[in-house]
């Protein structure tokens, strides 16, 4: 008889591990929102699918999004001056989530995965861990519904780094080579610019991440879409006259009435196991580890410790799991949470002077440029060149 394992919210990591587990387990996802509650409502965040996740992707089987023009580059400017165009070695793809989570679990419920509507709490989760076989923690930023324990030595702040301000919109020329555009204003902010999948066709994410309180923090009591969109382009006009000059006028606005968001962070990782009742439960994605947005890691750390997470769980199949279980997972994943969360912490800090030379050097030699822009897909090498010659604490 197969194990039953209960899912708690169809983000990135839930999606991900109902593909990848529902052939072997008998797999059960509770989300609060219907897909049509969720296509219709707000943005929750943006993400992109660099080519390690979009691989895994292919690999569980999970929706194709057709013959989109795929994200084939990373723009890097510091301040007003373009420094250089750097290649990915895989294409990378942007869809808005309200669709790509809408459509998945329609998609899964057609393929006999069960889904319940309803809101699940610190209280009501209990009687899942007697339900179920194994209760997975994928609810995302909000933070865990149980008390996993902090890592302290990776979750350094108490306040949110950034305030983050997304936009999907349309009436913006896209830049070329189509690519992500990931501007660093030094003492401000950043600006990533993202094209975009959307039900009504393609888009470009603005994405502001102002440091709280400095001038770029301008977007506070903005309630409409109307409000929002006005500030968005008075925004660039004043901090990013490049993306500025491609905005068409006439038609610059937003997909929907719900296509913008503003939110803050605190970044918290969290070790990803715990027994309740003499079981173990587990945590994946947001939930346990939750990085600030400035590296654009969230979407691909979900989905990496996933599969990780499948990983283990086929490995102790046949096996009660318990706390080897949990202690195998945490393993698994917690060299490369390291390397994601320290790489994205020292970016919530002024560039270190090596990193500054290796911008520049990028903005004279394409193989390197290629190599940075490699860092956003492979957070490893990213790791690697920050702490080159020093150590991030």
């Amino acid at each position: 008889m197969k194990k039953r394992l209960c899912i708690i919210g169809s983000g990135v990591a839930g999606l991900h591990l109902a593909y990848a587990l529902r052939n072997d387990f008998n797999i059960t996802v509770i989300e609060r929102k219907s897909p049509d509650q969720i296509r219709r409502g707000r943005i929750m965040s943006t993400q992109v699918h660099f080519g390690p996740t979009r691989n895994r992707e292919t690999r569980f089987n999970m929706p194709k999004w057709g013959e989109h023009p795929l994200i084939k580059s990373i723009h890097i400017t510091i301040g007003n001056q373009k420094l250089f165009v750097g290649k990915l070695q895989e294409p990378a793809l942007s869809v808005d989530q309200r669709l790509y989570y809408s459509h998945s679990i329609k998609d899964l419920i057609e393929k006999g995965v069960s889904f319940r509507l309803e809101k699940v709490d610190k209280e009501s989760v209990e009687v899942l861990i007697d339900e179920f076989d194994l209760v997975i923690d994928c609810t995302g930023k909000n933070g865990s519904l149980l008390p996993f324990s902090t890592e302290e030595d990776l979750s350094l702040f108490k306040t949110p780094q950034r305030k983050c301000i997304v936009g999907y919109f349309t009436g913006i020329k896209a830049d070329t080579p189509l690519g992500v555009g990931v501007t660093v204003l030094p003492g401000l902010g950043e600006m990533f610019e993202i094209p975009a999948v959307t039900e009504h066709g393609p888009a470009t994410i603005m994405f502001v991440m102002a440091i709280p309180n400095s001038d770029l923090d301008v977007f506070k009591g903005i309630k409409s879409a109307k409000e929002f969109t006005l500030k968005m382009r008075s925004t660039a006009q004043q901090f990013f006259p490049e993306i500025y000059n491609r905005i068409d006028g006439k038609n610059f606005a937003l997909c929907d009435e719900n296509s913008f968001l503003q939110t803050a962070l605190t970044p918290i990782i969290r070790k990803p196991y715990l027994m309740v009742k003499n079981k173990l439960v587990v945590g994946c994605g947001d939930s346990v580890f939750l990085n600030d947005p400035i590296t654009g890691q969230g979407c691909n750390l979900s989905s990496y410790c996933a599969e990780q997470l499948y990983e283990t769980l086929m490995e102790y199949k046949n096996s009660n799991w318990d706390v080897e279980t949990g202690e195998s997972y945490w393993n698994r994943t917690k060299q490369y949470v390291k390397e994601v969360t320290e790489w994205t912490n020292a970016m919530t800090k002024p560039l270190p002077e090596h990193v500054v030379q290796l911008l520049l050097q990028g903005a004279q030699d394409q193989v390197k440029a290629n190599e940075i822009a490699e860092w956003f897909a492979n957070p490893t090498k990213a790791y690697e060149a920050f702490i080159s010659t020093t150590t991030i604490h």
